[in-house]
């Protein structure tokens, strides 16, 4: 490896003064590219599914949940499942998930991980309750999706 490229870009300190955390609109572009790259044919099975990026969950969602905070969660499907659908219901709304812009950049401050792969991890779990699928089926399509 050579020097240069073992140093950071961000090892000078004044670099910092540039970087801030993603707009709404900026993380919904980040959100849009996640999807992009997960597996092709996980994306098609997602047909329908609507992905929505909101500064926080609403109050009836937290009320809903029993949560203490509105940092306690940072992402939610809503909807009902594939595996649960009848041709037979009703019309019924799209199956949404909900990426919380606000507490995953949270999250992202108090770990060591990237916030492409922390935006990965949740909406793949909140995709995967789309479809039932178990926490290894997730952990395959997020490590297939880099």
């Amino acid at each position: 490896m050579s020097e240069s490229s073992s140093v950071s870009p961000l090892s000078d300190p004044l670099a910092w003064r540039a970087i801030k955390a993603p707009s709404l609109a900026e993380f919904e572009v980040l959100a849009t590219e996640v999807f992009r790259r997960l597996p092709a044919r996980f994306r098609r099975m997602c047909d329908g599914l609507v992905i929505q990026v909101d500064e926080f969950p609403t109050e009836e969602v937290l009320d809903h949940m029993r949560l203490d905070s509105e940092f306690d969660l940072l992402g939610l499907f809503q909807g009902i499942g594939l595996p649960f659908r009848s041709d037979s219901a009703p019309v019924q709304m799209p199956n949404m998930v909900w990426l919380y812009r606000r507490p995953i950049l949270d999250y992202w401050a108090e770990h060591d991980e990237t916030l492409g792969a922390i935006v990965t991890h949740v909406l793949v779990h909140e995709i995967g309750h789309h479809f039932g699928l178990s926490d290894d089926d997730m952990a395959a399509i997020e490590k297939a999706a880099g």
